[in-house]
């Protein structure tokens, strides 16, 4: 073999990579449809992401998801869960704000039993009453459900910009981050389709490289435990939370590229949360994303 194709081939078995993958018909599923995908890495909802219920996991699907997780050979640390769509952790609602805190404890549970050691959280939106009382029920939730579980840390999200939300300027998600005690029950996923429309160019190698030195600054590398590759459907700065094929859309197949090789540099699983529709599924994009590597 040449060294040539062998260098090639290293960076590829060092790379963990996947994609948001089904539950349906039953958790354990999840496996084999990241198996099919090929897949080193994934990311599931452990429920109903729609809906404010959720069914209890029976020991039989717990001892089922293990066992194929462990015959899979993805690494437990390349896996993670997201939190369902209905939760608002910056709610000014107090009822809201209290059934958003018991969903993201009743999730850190759920992943506890599963052994899936990260959990993704969006920050939420203020609703208009103003960011300094949405990021203090933000921190007090996060706080609260932080003291849930010893082996899940709950990971946030940085937001697209759109009104009324918080996180999506590295400054004050780092200000968000740093209020968070204690420290090792925290991380955070960073999603390229947010950063680019909330503002932050990574279209070259170099604007990858001066958002990622941003985003040091104020957050720290060593706390990104998942990467969401997404490519934009919105330009620069449009706030749209649209997720497109990677290299399709505003951030383009350069800055991609250099994104994927940064992630694979620091040891960042990544994850696809592409669309799946006439243009390309997921087995294209993550075949997609192995050849930017």
């Amino acid at each position: 073999m040449n060294a040539g194709l062998n260098y090639v081939l290293k960076k590829m078995f060092h790379m963990q990579i996947g994609c948001h993958v089904s539950i349906s018909g039953s958790i354990d599923k999840a496996v084999d449809n990241a198996v099919e995908r090929k897949c080193s890495a994934f990311q599931i909802f452990t429920r109903n992401p729609r809906g404010w219920n959720a069914k209890e996991l029976t020991k039989e699907d717990i001892a089922n998801f293990k066992s194929k997780l462990k015959e899979s050979k993805i690494e437990r640390l390349a896996t993670c869960a997201h939190m369902p769509y209905l939760p608002n952790l910056a709610s000014p609602k107090v009822e809201g704000f209290e059934k958003s805190v018991k969903t993201l404890i009743d999730e850190i549970k759920r992943c506890e039993q599963l052994g899936i050691p990260y959990l993704v959280t969006h920050l939420g939106s203020h609703l208009g009453t103003g960011e300094e009382g949405g990021i203090k029920r933000l921190v007090e939730g996060l706080t609260r459900a932080g003291k849930a579980s010893k082996d899940v840390m709950i990971l946030l999200e940085n937001t697209a910009g759109q009104k009324n939300s918080v996180g999506s300027d590295f400054k004050q998600l780092g200000e968000i981050f740093n209020q968070l005690k204690p420290v090792k029950k925290f991380g955070v996923c960073f999603d390229t389709c947010h950063a680019f429309v909330s503002g932050y160019d990574l279209r070259s190698k170099d604007k990858v490289k001066e958002t990622f030195d941003e985003f040091e600054k104020y957050v720290g590398i060593k706390n990104l435990k998942i990467l969401h590759l997404n490519d934009a459907r919105g330009e620069i700065g449009c706030n749209l939370d649209r997720h497109y094929h990677l290299g399709l859309g505003g951030i383009g197949e350069k800055g991609i590229s250099a994104v994927v090789k940064f992630a694979n540099k620091e040891k960042i699983p990544i994850i696809l949360e592409t669309p799946i529709d006439d243009d390309r599924d997921d087995f294209e994009n993550i075949r997609k994303a192995k050849e930017f590597a």
